[in-house]
């Protein structure tokens, strides 16, 4: 329990606070570093034939988390390959869902600096924002002005 406790405290931390490009690469490297460790140790475990140390099966687990399986370490057994189909949808599952965090989470940060940028235009030119009002109410009283079937006289001076 305190293990996922700590889990669900540092991921709300994560989701919370928009990430840099530096910490979001520490955390896709990080993710992905764990998927091929566990990744190698289960296989060396189901598969101990194919894969008689842990250094053959991290090899085998970098090969399958990048897609790139040059085939010469497989695993032969049935269930050797129901846990290399299993790792392959974890490990690309797990890092797309990274991927799509630490995506979120830059464009919070976008948004949330756009939205600063906004406050700060407004308050520094009030006069601006109240004739931007002024003139939406003139252009809403143009328009019913034309529904009722009149035509807005020019101004006489």
């Amino acid at each position: 329990m305190f293990k996922l406790s700590f889990v669900e405290r540092k991921f709300a931390a994560f989701m919370r606070q928009p990430l840099s490009v530096r910490s979001a690469m520490a955390v896709i490297v990080s993710a992905t570093v764990v998927s091929v460790i566990a990744g190698a140790v289960l296989i060396r475990i189901v598969d101990p034939e194919e894969f008689p140390d842990v250094g053959t099966g991290l090899w085998w687990a970098v090969q399958t988390v990048t897609t790139v399986g040059y085939g010469d370490v497989t695993p032969e057994k049935t269930v050797g390959r129901i846990v290399g189909a299993l790792f392959m949808l974890e490990a690309i599952a797990f890092v797309a869902i990274v991927t799509a965090a630490i995506t979120s989470s830059f464009v919070e940060r976008a948004r949330q600096e756009r939205a600063a940028q906004a406050d700060a235009h407004a308050d520094a030119d009030p006069m601006a924002a109240e004739l931007a009002d002024i003139k939406a109410q003139l252009t809403r009283i143009e328009r019913l002005l034309e529904q009722a079937g009149s035509t807005p006289r020019p101004p006489t001076g």
